[in-house]
């Protein structure tokens, strides 16, 4: 039994964490060549300010970001 783990940022719509699955799931079943229902997905979602890079946090990176009317002047 394949298990397929994935770690990504929080903020994705149900929808699209869906739609993921059911493409890894359908990849998986192609490179493996076993069934759907033998594959198992397990999406964990981090909150920003558990995710760093570099020593900073996605959260503080996003914080410091320039907005559009910064960058306008």
């Amino acid at each position: 039994m394949p298990i397929v783990r994935i770690d990504m940022l929080a903020g994705r719509t149900p929808e699209r964490k869906a739609d993921l699955i059911r493409r890894v799931t359908d990849a998986v079943v192609a490179a493996l060549e076993v069934r759907p229902e033998q594959v198992r997905v397990l999406l964990s979602e981090v909150p920003p300010e558990h995710w760093a890079i570099g020593g900073e946090t996605i959260a503080a990176r996003a914080s410091r970001a320039p907005t559009p009317e910064a960058e306008r002047g």
